[in-house]
């Protein structure tokens, strides 16, 4: 481990969800009933506004040691003192020891970056980007809806990666690997062998739509 000099450690109150990965960068809305958390909320709301999301592992009955921060951008307080709230992931986080239980979870964190790339990975980011476009036009064939995608994915490859991870719609412990992940042509590369899978499949799925409808 680098010397504590060089790692931003803190104390995070922690939100754990069942099949809810959050990425950094992008969008989470929230509502809030349950009245711990419904207390974590308040108290955030009068300091720096975050709190870290992890994914609930429903088999071992514990949260995943790595999460995303989320901040609270904006919030609606409902009737029964619930809330909703629309979260902005920010930072991810590792959970070094938890501090308190009660009555949330709040642990001792050190932030995780990706470790610098050692090559161009602009032209893996393009191949990732045209695979994506290749997903949607071939679901909206065979869906025959429109189906489009947004005029904002981002650019770079980093945050590239953390957008296609987070709209992987389903597969939450393969988000999680992702999250987990330090090396962003790992994720990306990753990405690449789920959106060749899914459009070979759908690229099949599209021929045979058609071949029956010719016949």
């Amino acid at each position: 481990m680098a010397s504590s000099s060089s790692i931003a450690v803190r104390e995070l109150p922690l939100f754990p969800l069942p099949e809810v990965v959050l990425f950094p960068g992008r969008p989470l809305p929230l509502h809030i009933f349950e009245f711990r958390y419904r207390i974590m909320m308040n108290t955030i709301l009068e300091s720096d506004r975050r709190f870290g999301i992890q994914l609930w592992d429903q088999v071992k009955g514990q949260p995943a040691d790595v999460g995303c921060c989320a901040e609270i951008i904006r919030y609606q307080r409902l009737p029964d003192d619930r809330m909703k709230i629309l979260t902005l992931g920010q930072q991810r986080f590792r959970v070094l020891e938890y501090v308190r239980e009660k009555p949330y979870r709040v642990g001792l964190v050190e932030w995780l970056e990706d470790t610098p790339p050692q090559k161009n990975l602009v032209p893996l980011a393009a191949e990732v980007e045209q695979l994506l476009r290749d997903v949607v036009r071939l679901s909206a064939k065979l869906t025959e809806q429109n189906i489009e995608l947004p005029d904002d994915i981002p650019s770079l490859p980093r945050e590239l990666s953390y957008w296609v991870a987070s709209n992987l719609a389903g597969v939450a412990l393969e988000q999680q690997a992702m999250l987990e992940m330090q090396d962003t042509a790992a994720r990306l590369e990753r990405e690449a062998e789920i959106l060749t899978s899914t459009r070979n499949h759908l690229a099949a799925r599209t021929v045979l739509k058609d071949t029956l409808k010719s016949s």
